[in-house]
């Protein structure tokens, strides 16, 4: 005997009939469950007829499968309007049940194009539009609490070149968008901080060295410590450094293999990078003494894991270093200093907290990607569901 409840994933139906076709099989269901008014719930009610509803359900391989539903007509007794019998599993003036619309919105989801999906199942491709913004809606609901994570990490990203840069807010606890906010600066994002809930429970804020969003966490979140972004750090000093270089050696500093060896940390080279690093630097003593510096400086900044007690001298020894840049009499070490003088409370926390911004930037690469499926968005709000439910 068939177990009509196992093979139509539907609890309380019962197949009366089957015929198969080629590439189809039809199903003829009945649901044998209590009936109730769904204005007033009572269930003395009026029988008025009989109706069929023909459903697309989930398929069965590579076979469409489609239910012929016996319905009813009722009249409620009690407060006198007519309805139609209702079923768990398909919704109201739906021509599709809930398992054929979940099953829509994963191959949807799963990469697979809106108009491909229309002609394999057979329905119109606004059909499959709507399931999936359905199923997005769904989700959204389910997954995304309205509060606050204690840790959250910040950045921005680029949109469209008609509405710009977007902000993503990053639970850096649970590894997942928070929440995707269109624009970057304080007036475009101020009304959206405003309207946070539990704002009062954030304890750790990760960013990059953006006076904008500082600002913002400051005024909004007041029990947070804002915490700089490592690599943001690592790679502004390098920046800097870089370009005192090509000031004060042009013609070395347009050299390929010597800028790439510049760049890496003296841990990463090889004995013959090594070397060749050095015999250039022996001839240029001022750039020597900047090489060095410099290393000094992102070893220091490299440290992880240190106490409260710990953190003391190396803070001692960032300053003493922010004090030197700031004397150097070269614009872009000075420009440096400066920087990282503004910035010295939230460059010294991150000895003390591990927390960085390389999740949010992980899932800024899914969210391109999630973009080029998509062929690019127009409306903000689509992309914000569909990051959301594909970035938790």
């Amino acid at each position: 005997m068939i177990n009509s409840e196992l093979v139509l994933g539907l609890p309380g139906y019962q197949i009366t009939g089957s015929e198969r076709g080629s590439g189809q099989v039809r199903l003829r269901v009945r649901h044998a469950g209590p009936v109730a008014c769904p204005h007033c719930g009572n269930v003395r009610l009026r029988s008025k007829g009989r109706c069929d509803r023909t459903l697309r359900h989930e398929d069965w391989g590579l076979r469409h499968v489609v239910i012929e539903l016996e319905a009813r007509k009722f009249q409620c007794r009690e407060c006198g309007r007519h309805f139609r019998q209702r079923f768990p599993g398909i919704q109201p003036w739906q021509r599709a049940s809930e398992a054929f619309q979940r099953q829509i919105f994963r191959f949807h989801l799963d990469g697979i194009s809106r108009s491909l999906l229309a002609r394999r199942e057979g329905i119109g491709a606004a059909t499959v539009q709507r399931y999936f913004e359905s199923g997005l809606k769904r989700q959204f609901g389910q997954w995304h609490p309205s509060r606050c994570p204690p840790v959250l990490g910040i950045d921005e990203h680029f949109f469209t070149r008609r509405q710009g840069f977007a902000t993503t807010l990053c639970d850096l606890r649970r590894h997942k968008v928070y929440d995707v906010v269109l624009g970057r600066s304080e007036a475009a994002l101020a009304a959206y901080f405003e309207r946070l809930e539990g704002k009062a429970e954030v304890k750790l804020v990760c960013m990059d060295l953006s006076s904008t969003y500082r600002s913002l966490v400051r005024k909004h979140f007041p029990n947070a410590l804002i915490v700089a972004d490592r690599f943001h750090v690592i790679r502004l000093i390098n920046h800097h450094f870089l370009a005192c270089w090509r000031d004060l050696d042009p013609a070395g500093s347009k050299n390929r293999g010597l800028l790439s060896l510049r760049r890496l940390h003296r841990h990463n080279l090889k004995p013959v990078q090594l070397v060749r690093l050095m015999n250039y630097l022996a001839g240029q003593p001022a750039l020597e003494l900047i090489y060095r510096f410099k290393q000094r400086l992102c070893y220091l900044l490299l440290k992880k894991h240190r106490s409260r007690k710990q953190c003391h001298p190396l803070a001692a020894r960032l300053l003493k270093a922010i004090g030197q840049l700031r004397e150097s009499g070269l614009a872009q070490l000075a420009a440096l200093g400066e920087t990282l003088h503004n910035w010295r409370n939230e460059i010294g926390l991150m000895w003390r907290f591990t927390r960085n911004n390389s999740m949010t930037e992980g899932f800024h690469t899914k969210m391109e990607l999630i973009n080029r499926q998509a062929y690019g968005f127009r409306n903000f709000k689509n992309y914000r569901m569909r990051v959301k439910v594909q970035c938790a």
